[in-house]
């Protein structure tokens, strides 16, 4: 949902440089805070995460034409698999407010206009919000994870989806995240996502929900990719 497509501080920016992980992956995706929550949510797993920007620093995100999240994480994570080499991830995610018929959904980082700044979706949100009762503010994050395995097959991606609910804020509040996390109050809280320390975000949201999902297909693939790599020392001894 976030803007910005700069590469991201703490990202490994130079990819050729030998890795003692067991697997690389890529992050199909330009969103700086995406990848420093993705990058946190993988971290205990053998794997390099790199971004599309690490590795293809000029290479343009695909056009997101999809009807829905998961066919939008796809189009990202094929193209990014396709351009690499590697096993590529990628997330599509956004908001679905219940007064709005579901709006902004998979069009949540455009709300406002193509291009927009979160501050522009933000403010549109809650221009459209403005006679919406507290009752029926009802709303949820949703995340759909693609991956796609160049070594396997392009068009069969595997799908990992999660979603927070909550209800949209009349103001925003808190100083962290991106997108509309200060506007996204978290059900059974009295606190945006903005207001929750990145682990406490983690814990609860759409994304972190997802991503432990996929975790397991990740060290599924890292262990197969270590007994390839066996089977090759070995009939190379012979």
């Amino acid at each position: 949902m976030g803007s910005s497509e700069d590469p991201v501080e703490g990202v490994a920016q130079n990819p050729a440089t030998p890795s003692t992980h067991a697997m690389t992956v890529v992050l199909a995706t330009h969103n700086r805070g995406k990848i420093q929550e993705l990058r946190a949510l993988l971290s205990a797993l053998p794997v390099e995460v790199l971004s599309i920007v690490d590795v293809l620093p000029q290479h343009p995100m695909p056009i997101e034409h999809g009807a829905t999240f998961q066919e939008n994480a796809f189009i990202k994570a094929r193209d990014a698999a396709a351009a690499t080499g590697l096993v590529a991830i990628a997330d599509d995610s956004g908001l679905e407010v219940d007064a709005l018929g579901g709006r902004p959904g998979v069009r949540s980082a455009r709300f406002a206009r193509d291009g927009a700044t979160d501050a522009e979706n933000n403010a549109a949100l809650l221009t459209a919000m403005q006679e919406v009762e507290e009752t029926a503010r009802t709303a949820r994050f949703r995340c759909s994870i693609a991956v796609v395995d160049p070594y396997a097959d392009l068009d069969k991606p595997a799908y990992f989806d999660g979603r927070c609910e909550g209800l949209i804020a009349r103001a925003g509040r808190g100083d962290s995240g991106f997108g509309y996390d200060p506007l996204f109050i978290v059900a059974d809280s009295d606190k945006t996502f903005a207001e929750l320390s990145d682990a406490e975000k983690n814990t609860v949201s759409h994304r972190g929900k997802a991503t432990r999902l996929l975790v397991p297909h990740l060290r599924d693939l890292v262990a197969a990719r270590e007994a390839e790599a066996a089977r090759i020392l070995e009939r190379g001894a012979r």
